[in-house]
């Protein structure tokens, strides 16, 4: 089992082939942070890595002989207050006001696998083999609170997954205040900080920025993930590129408002901390009750950033995602979104999947406008009830018609949601998130339903299940167009409003547990709003979610690269549109946009019936070329080779396992004048292989060597002469038969 006690020293080496960490249980009973890196050999004690000794100013947390000074100690869970003057990890308030908490240890346990934490999405493993797992128990004798904290390790990959939960005992109630999933406490602060970050329309850009002394953050306050951060951010040595360096990932596994902190003290050391964000959260505990942190994900990789992607793209892809769809091949989609918004009756929508059909599209799906009076965004959202105006047999008469067309039928929802002009808000005005007295803020005219009550979730599964279960649907798009504002609950008392987000989140998951439960073999597709909600916790739900509303093939380049930081191809809803594009008017050729799209979930959002027949026979070569290669593509070893965040193109390739085939995509922003020769260097082939590589207009024999340390020659004059701005081109490489 690769977790050891080493009683004497008190010490516990959690460790791998590629990584160790190592923890203690220091003099004052609290546990401390050693060494969190490469594997090292194990020794019966690491006491010479626990830096001790006093300071200017600084607070003894033992009696003498000790000298214990948390504010320079590296700890596992630290807490503000009693000598440690930095950010800490928990904050507890008790009857008489104080927030002064003393966690010591008290016992502990290590078992293979690794447990659930429903209802909260979590990794997993399907022998417990694949891991190992920790849990220490701590206890507060004030309090009479115990304070588990939990570590698995990952056999065969460099993954260490933590959470934390509080269970109190103690007849006087607490609140926690703040209560993170964990905290990682480095000794230097020689690092660059990289996040993922943007807005609607531009999400998960990569930024990259050196630490400094004092807090680095990226949060979201927003009641989900949001499009403006996303819940990742790594530490990487100022060295480190895509193929070298040390790096270390940190991934939250959950949907709703969270931050993660970065704070360099004074003397140059580095805490990371990262959870529910505390500003937006208070939950209290009576005698008896628990709360449970989300899962904080943690990738280490000595190999660059790309390794360090690998690890969690084949984390998230196999241990998170789940279900019937987790290794399928995903169907080519067409959506009629932007072919038609909500003017649609059921004669238009058949002709589009009609025509779908004939290019080999695979499923049709139904977005907003089929239910209610809707008929456009005033109005009908949380009336669950089929537009018969439009759809005179119903979801159940379109979805067998579009299945007579040889199709699959899929179908748009934005459960969480309601308009103010609807039935269903009517019925019942009070089951929206808003404060008494107060103006209740429309966003996309739209109101949040408070997903914190049970009676409101169990509402809208019941419509829900109705309309899917009386139809055939083989998929499902559960959108969420809007932050949460007014985060008040009617149904909650006074002192239990800072439960309200968190508790919403919890309902947002309660509900897709019952529909996948209830409907196993429907693919879900998470959105909102685009890409505002792509995190771990929804991938928990849904193995594929909708990238970004921006669908032009060049801004995608920017979107995609920075989601595959985290995560896998398979997971990113990527679909060819119609030009000029909806969002950023720009016209770019079909070719780059199916190439663009390609490296994703593909499919289309548009009206095939607008195209030519030259750009028909277009769309069955990408059809086709996207069936042959979408297992290489999903399922294969993705490898980001040029930054469109550092250039003018950008190229990325994915390898298949045995390392016998691959596929890699280049694509060129703006045309240069009288451009030079590109040498593209490819990565993670097999160095004695010899491999036949595909381009346009040539083809050759190489070994793996030749690909990866020369390169390819690329005349760019000859291959964009023709197509000029917004140009790509794809290579396909296959091992030559013996």
């Amino acid at each position: 089992m690769s977790i050891i006690y080493h009683e004497q020293a008190k010490q516990f080496h959690l460790y791998n082939q590629s990584m160790s960490y190592i923890i203690q249980i220091m003099a004052n009973g609290q546990m401390g942070n050693l060494y969190y890196g490469k594997r090292i050999t194990d020794r019966e004690s690491y006491a010479y890595l626990l830096e001790t000794g006093e300071r200017a100013h600084a607070a003894i947390s033992c009696p003498e002989p000790v000298s214990l000074c948390l504010q320079y100690t590296k700890q596992e869970y630290p807490a503000y207050g009693t000598g440690d003057y930095r950010y800490g990890a928990c904050i507890v308030r008790q009857e008489n006001g104080s927030r002064i908490t003393n966690f010591t240890y008290v016992s502990h346990r290590i078992f293979e696998g690794k447990h659930s934490i429903e209802p909260l999405p979590a990794t997993y493993v399907e022998e417990e083999r694949e891991a190992a797992t920790l849990e220490i128990t701590l206890h507060d004798d004030v309090m009479d609170t115990d304070l588990i904290l939990s570590y698995t390790i990952y056999e065969e990959m460099p993954v260490l997954t933590r959470h934390a939960r509080f269970d109190h005992h103690g007849k006087e109630e607490i609140v926690l205040l703040t209560a993170m999933s964990g905290a990682v406490d480095l000794p230097d602060c020689d690092y660059e900080m990289i996040q993922l970050s943007g807005a609607w329309s531009r999400e998960r850009y990569l930024k990259r920025r050196s630490l400094e002394q004092g807090i680095q953050s990226i949060y979201s306050m927003r009641g989900i993930s949001s499009a403006e951060h996303n819940p990742f951010l790594a530490l990487a040595r100022k060295e480190t590129t895509e193929k070298s360096g040390q790096v270390y990932g940190f991934s939250l596994v959950y949907s709703g408002s969270f931050l993660g902190q970065v704070e360099v003290c004074t003397h140059d050391t580095t805490r990371v901390l990262m959870g529910i964000h505390p500003d937006t959260f208070e939950w209290p505990l009576k005698a008896g009750e628990s709360f449970q942190t989300p899962e904080l994900v943690m990738v280490y990789s000595e190999q660059g950033l790309s390794f360090m992607s690998q690890i969690f793209h084949r984390l998230y892809r196999t241990r998170l995602a789940r279900g019937y769809w987790r290794d399928r091949e995903r169907p080519v989609l067409l959506n009629n979104w932007e072919a038609t918004y909500m003017d649609f009756n059921e004669e238009k929508i058949l002709a589009i999947a009609k025509k779908a059909k004939e290019t080999g599209v695979e499923l049709f799906v139904l977005d907003d406008g089929w239910f209610g009076e809707r008929s456009d965004d005033y109005r009908g959202l949380g009336d669950w009830q089929v537009n018969l105006n439009k759809l005179p047999e119903g979801i159940s008469g379109l979805s067998e018609k579009v299945e007579a067309l040889g199709l699959k039928f899929g179908l748009w929802i934005e459960p969480e949601m309601v308009n103010k002009d609807s039935r269903f808000y009517e019925a019942h005005p009070d089951w929206i998130l808003s404060a008494p007295g107060r103006y209740e803020t429309p966003s996309r005219n739209q109101h949040v339903l408070d997903f914190s009550r049970k009676e409101i979730v169990d509402a809208v599964y019941g419509m829900l299940k109705d309309i899917i279960g009386n139809a055939r649907i083989s998929y499902i798009k559960w959108d969420m167009n809007r932050y949460l504002t007014e985060c008040y609950s009617r149904g909650t008392s006074p002192d239990g409003q800072g439960m309200v987000m968190h508790k919403f989140i919890l309902g947002v998951y309660d509900l897709y547990t019952r529909l996948t439960r209830d409907f196993p073999e429907i693919l879900f597709e998470s959105c909102a709003s685009g890409g505002a909600r792509f995190d771990p916790g929804m991938l928990y739900f849904a193995p594929q979610a909708w990238c970004s509303d921006n669908t032009d093939a060049m801004d995608r380049l920017k979107i995609q690269y920075g989601t595959t930081m985290v995560y896998p191809i398979s997971s990113i809803g990527a679909h060819v549109s119609a030009v000029p594009n909806h969002q950023v008017h720009r016209i770019t050729p079909l070719d780059s946009r199916g190439n663009a799209a390609i490296f994703g979930a593909f499919g289309y959002e548009l009206d095939l019936n607008h195209l030519s027949p030259e750009e028909i026979e277009t769309v069955k070569q990408q059809i086709a070329c996207y069936k042959k290669y979408r297992k290489l593509l999903h399922q294969g070893t993705f490898y980001r080779l040029k930054s469109p965040f550092e250039g003018n193109d950008t190229a990325w390739m994915a390898v298949s396992e045995d390392l016998e085939q691959a596929i890699t995509a280049y694509y060129q922003v703006l045309n240069p004048a009288n451009a030079g020769w590109l040498r593209l260097k490819l990565q993670g082939l097999c160095e004695d292989m010899l491999y036949k590589v595909s381009l346009p207009g040539e083809t050759g024999e190489y070994y793996g060597s030749e690909l990866m340390y020369a390169g390819i020659p690329i005349d760019r004059n000859r291959i964009f002469r023709e197509s000029g701005d917004f140009a790509s081109f794809l290579i396909f490489i296959n091992k030559k038969p013996e």
